[in-house]
């Protein structure tokens, strides 16, 4: 317990990093110095005029402690959010990722020779996805074309789901998907870019593994990479056979990432996984590379508070962020302890985390009902969270 007043309320810089003061230990601090000025009966409580005024100076010193924090942070890319992290993962040459654009194959059919321009199809979620400029029927009938999604990120959809047109034109007849659409992905978040810093740094590493990892991790489209080995003689408790690698990677064109497992991995190695890639070797010869996509384990979370002063519903969907943005940073194969849960549901006990407390956290692979239970992830998997799957209950 503080002994206010207190020696300082500004952000101290030590061996051990930067610390501050909480707001409420700011508060009680200048309460303490008025009343060593105006006597102990001096009336400076919350709900009095000079207690408000008190406020106000004490939430300024906060929010320039905040400040200097933010600042601090922001030499490191552990620590630094935002713009910039940005700027400091230049050093290591990458970037971070812009949003991409779902893709399938749409297999369009229609009278030989019609132009269809400016095309536009519709999945059953009436989520538009649209065709090149300028699609032309050869003799055959039909023509295979990939079409985009209308707007950037992870839209999922199933062959044959993609199969209602929305501009008609004379002479097309159907459309319809016959691949799965692959997934694009939004602005590459903070948690995965800090991630995608640190395998860049193992590019130049003299190991196997670090080096299949950075090679991996630095390819356009590829936001998270994990690469196993079983140097046993027996297959493990993930299923990857004896004296071999199997890297899972989360975005990323498939040959790309086939040729830099094959460069950098040790002459005889087996690959494995559920994703084989023939690519040539030094030597001109064919050779079959193996890894595997991270398959997407969608989350539901369920979360009771009991709000205190100051909570407003702006406060629920900061909570809502922090879980989504907890959740989608475990990465491949990271378990969800729900004792964890409650960290980024209550802002690490930072600002704001004292006008609302946690009652209740459950959680559950969807579409189980939630419980207050850890949620176990495969290896080939990555839990992910949205936060329309956030039940948030107020008392």
């Amino acid at each position: 317990m503080p002994t206010y007043p207190l020696p300082t309320l500004a952000a101290t810089v030590s061996a051990t990093g930067i610390t501050a003061p909480p707001f409420s230990d700011i508060y009680q601090s200048l309460q303490a110095k008025v009343q060593s000025i105006y006597g102990a009966d001096a009336y400076i409580d919350p709900d009095s005029q000079d207690g408000q005024l008190l406020a106000v100076f004490a939430q300024a010193v906060s929010d320039c402690d905040d400040t200097a924090i933010a600042i601090y942070n922001s030499f490191s890319p552990s620590t630094a959010i935002g713009d910039a992290l940005s700027k400091n993962v230049k050093i290591n040459g990458i970037a971070r990722a812009v949003a991409t654009f779902s893709s399938a194959t749409i297999r369009v059919t229609g009278n030989i020779g019609t132009i269809i321009t400016n095309g536009i199809v519709a999945d059953l979620l009436q989520r538009r996805w649209l065709l090149p400029a300028s699609v032309t029927i050869p003799p055959a009938g039909f023509i295979d074309v990939t079409a985009e999604a209308e707007f950037a990120g992870n839209l999922a959809a199933d062959i044959g789901t993609i199969n209602a047109i929305v501009t008609p034109q004379l002479g097309w007849q159907t459309a319809s998907n016959t691949t799965t659409a692959a997934p694009g992905a939004p602005v590459e978040l903070d948690a995965a870019l800090r991630r995608r810093q640190t395998y860049s740094t193992a590019l130049p590493s003299r190991t196997v593994i670090d080096g299949i990892t950075g090679a991996i991790a630095a390819i356009s489209g590829v936001t998270q990479v994990v690469v196993y080995e079983n140097d046993t003689d027996a297959t493990d408790a993930n299923g990857q056979p004896e004296h071999s690698i199997a890297a899972v990677v989360l975005g990323g064109d498939a040959t790309a990432i086939a040729t830099a497992i094959a460069v950098k991995k040790t002459p005889g190695a087996f690959t494995h996984g559920s994703t084989a890639i023939t690519v040539l070797g030094a030597n001109g010869l064919p050779t079959i590379i193996r890894f595997a996509y991270a398959t997407a384990v969608p989350l539901a979370i369920a979360i009771t508070i009991k709000a205190k002063t100051g909570y407003t519903t702006t406060v629920g969907d900061q909570i809502k962020a922090a879980l989504v943005a907890y959740i989608n940073g475990l990465g491949i194969g990271g378990r969800s302890d729900i004792g964890k849960l409650y960290l980024p549901a209550q802002f690490y006990g930072g600002p704001g985390s004292e006008k609302f407390e946690v009652n209740v956290l459950q959680q559950a692979i969807k579409p189980a009902t939630p419980t207050a239970a850890d949620v176990d992830i495969a290896y080939n998997a990555w839990a992910t969270l949205v936060t329309a799957d956030i039940a948030l209950t107020v008392t």
